[in-house]
């Protein structure tokens, strides 16, 4: 292939990594306007008959109300501790590696605080919206829950992409033009990822404790002592809990994707920029090159564009197969067309070969092929979580059974169908790595992380679509609407299960991949050739990382339990007046509870994601540190996996029962449902806590460690690889 002049090409480059974001943003923008001319008025035959309507439309908007405040005071609380968190690690960072890294990861955590804050906002706002529009018909509900999830989707990929572009093109042509090397640029550049990432922590952690926190209260103190549903308006804790849905799913899963975007997108632009060069005579442009994952990243939200047109014009939604079948359309359709994209992208980014580490020579297929697997790779993943949590297939139907008989058998059934269920994403990720590694080294990781990621504009979208669903059921439960309609937004909440299963898995795939990419750009920036398993240091880091995640997850663990703890007593304590009539619930306590509990209880296990690559860098050196990032990741993902997994295949195994599936003997009220509430509720904070917050360990630590990685080779590492000490 010829190649155009080098100004041609690099014209191109910007235009595909501007242009797609901007397009992006305005269709978020449509998006959200058209959620926003939804009137919250009920059917118009039915308001004007049933006696009920009118008061039942003002308690929903009411509820909803609850809800958004809700939302704004964890948001409110929360900022307070994130612009002290920012301010003194920008200082640190200033300090210690440059003012430039510091600015870097300033944007990086605006960037995540401004997608957060845009898709609680959404959230709070569709749900009502949702509710009212189920009323009216299935299909009509789920068109708003769907374009809801568009403008958390699209939006937080086209920010990432914008500001991170931004950031390179004022670096690179302006603050260090003919100052700094390339590849010391994206060094400076990698602060933008620690900064999504250190965001990531509180709402993903923060989030997690909440939602869970809320959610065991009032299941506990709710069904388990008085037999009232969770949803039930006389439940003190049941706005906490609905509360807690936009603040651990909707905030927390939009940080830690953009996270591991920002990430992947560093890892890839490090490596990239150290390692690839062209051969003399070429008149391919560098610059376009190592912008590869960037462009396809970028071009991505075209193509989910064009993936959400197609599916939802081509799919009327009629039933609940319709639903889900919808929503898995849009994962499948994406990634065939994002890998056409992929491969046309990188056609036109490299020539038929570049050098690589100056003296060996890559094709170009090489380079396009691990962005491939990754891609597969994610979709792989996520069906396969989706198989071991739905109970549509029989590894829970397995555990709704053996619940017949007591909650035990059904805890051991699910501990052991989350153990069983890392085989396969660990088969997939190995699959990637080695093939990836195998045709372009670390450089290939880091595509296959991008890769992976490169269908976030959907994958976001249906993530998105669960918690606005689940909120629209629980208003409609709280306003007493229609059993007709409640029965609809059990419908959309479902597939919103499923698909939260999917979102999970595949958000622990990227994390591990994420994490692998940023090891490989920790060992470059670091001076590492090899890391020797027999170096005692790198043992001693292995051995610590191993344990990191299990006492993580003992953390996040225990504070859900003090938290509920405290909300449990504030219902009970409620509780006999409300059901004499004596006092209203009062919501405003629960959420208060939840609030200061999750964001105190958060402070230990953020702590330790951050500052343990650090101390272990600063004590023991440079290996150690390398040690204790593969430590951190090897068991950080089967622990990921396995808890989020048992966690879901519980929640649907109570869902499989309240369907009706087992017999009328073995319903809602019998003693396997008893018994699988109680499973449900030991595995709440495993599959919206625990596991999912052991992503933003994996990844923070491995970004903390990269940036960090000059100042722990150069001042904190002896001659010999050791601690300076020695």
């Amino acid at each position: 292939m010829q190649f155009a002049p080098s100004y041609a090409t690099m014209y191109l480059c910007y235009v595909l990594l501007f242009i797609p974001p901007l397009v992006g943003l305005i269709f978020s923008i449509i998006e959200c306007l058209w959620v926003s001319r939804i009137n919250i008025n009920g059917p118009e035959d039915k308001v004007d008959k049933v006696e009920d309507g009118l008061v039942q439309v003002d308690k929903m908007k009411e509820i909803a109300s609850y809800i958004a405040e809700g939302a704004n005071a964890f948001l409110a609380k929360e900022y307070q501790y994130l612009t002290v968190f920012i301010v003194v690690f920008s200082v640190l960072l200033a300090l210690f590696v440059s003012y430039y890294t510091a600015i870097s990861f300033v944007l990086g955590c605006l960037t995540s605080i401004l997608c957060g804050y845009i898709g609680m906002k959404i959230a709070v706002y569709a749900n009502v919206r949702t509710t009212n529009e189920t009323w009216k018909s299935l299909d009509k509900g789920f068109q708003v829950t769907l374009n809801a999830g568009t403008v958390m989707g699209f939006s937080l990929v086209s920010f990432s992409i914008i500001a991170l572009g931004l950031l390179i093109y004022v670096y690179k042509n302006f603050v260090f033009k003919g100052v700094m090397l390339e590849s010391s640029i994206y060094k400076v550049i990698a602060g933008f990822g620690l900064g999504g990432s250190s965001i990531a922590l509180f709402s993903r952690v923060g989030g997690g404790i909440y939602t869970k926190a809320a959610d065991v209260g009032a299941d506990l103190s709710g069904k388990n002592e008085y037999g009232i549903p969770e949803d039930d308006i006389r439940n003190p804790a049941c706005i906490a809990d609905n509360v807690g849905d936009n603040v651990g799913d909707m905030a927390g899963m939009g940080a830690d994707l953009f996270g591991s975007l920002a990430e992947s997108l560093c890892a890839a632009l490090v490596i990239g920029s150290s390692v690839l060069s062209l051969k003399e005579g070429s008149n391919a442009n560098i610059n376009h090159c190592i912008l590869y994952p960037l462009t396809f990243c970028s071009v991505s939200i075209i193509v989910s564009m064009i993936t959400f047109f197609i599916v939802t014009r081509s799919v009327k939604v009629v039933e609940k197969k319709d639903v889900e079948k919808t929503l898995k359309y849009l994962l499948f359709v994406s990634t065939i067309l994002q890998s056409i994209a992929i491969v046309v992208i990188g056609y036109f980014s490299f020539p038929l070969s570049v050098k690589y580490n100056v003296l060996k020579e890559i094709q170009r297929w090489k380079i396009i092929v691990p962005a491939l697997v990754g891609l597969w790779s994610g979709l792989i993943i996520g069906f396969t979580t989706e198989f071991y949590t739905s109970y549509s297939f029989s590894p829970v139907q397995e555990i709704a059974n053996t619940q017949k008989v007591s909650a035990a058998t059904g805890i051991i059934y699910g501990l052991s169908l989350g153990y069983k269920s890392t085989f396969i994403p660990i088969i997939c990720l190995s699959t990637t790595l080695g093939v990836s590694y195998g045709l372009c080294d670390t450089y290939g990781i880091a595509l296959a992380a991008v890769g992976m990621l490169s269908t976030l504009c959907i994958c976001l979208t249906i993530d998105a679509y669960g918690p606005i669903s689940d909120n629209a059921g629980g208003i409609a439960e709280m306003a007493g609407l229609p059993s007709e309609v409640r029965a609809r937004t059990d419908i959309l909440d479902a597939a919103g299960n499923t698909t939260a299963a999917i979102g999970k898995g595949f958000a622990i795939g990227s994390a591990a991949l994420v994490a692998f990419a940023l090891f490989g750009a920790y060992a470059s920036s670091a001076n590492l050739r090899h890391v020797n398993i027999l170096n005692p240091w790198v043992i001693i880091g292995l051995l610590i990382g191993a344990m990191l995640p299990y006492l993580f997850s003992a953390l996040t663990m225990k504070s859900v339990a003090i938290a509920a703890n405290s909300v449990l007593n504030e219902c009970l304590e409620q509780f006999p007046l409300i059901l004499a009539d004596k006092q209203k619930p009062d919501y405003d306590k629960c959420i208060k509870i939840s609030t200061d509990a999750s964001l105190r209880q958060m402070i230990v296990p953020g702590l330790i994601s951050v500052f343990s690559p650090l101390i272990i860098g600063g004590l023991m050196g440079k290996y150690a540190t390398a040690g204790l990032l593969v430590g951190i990741i090897l068991s950080g993902i089967q622990l990921a996996f396995s808890s989020t997994n048992s966690g879901g295949a519980w929640d649907n195994a109570k869902k499989y029962i309240e369907s009706g599936a087992l017999g009328t003997e073995h319903c809602k009220g019998s003693s396997a449902h008893k018994n699988s509430v109680i499973g449900d509720t030991v595995g709440d904070p495993l599959k919206d806590t625990s596991g999912p917050s052991l992503n933003i360990l994996i990844k923070l630590s491995a970004i903390t460690s990269l940036v960090f990685a000059g100042v722990i080779a150069n001042n904190f590492t002896s001659r010999r690889g050791g601690p300076i000490w020695l």
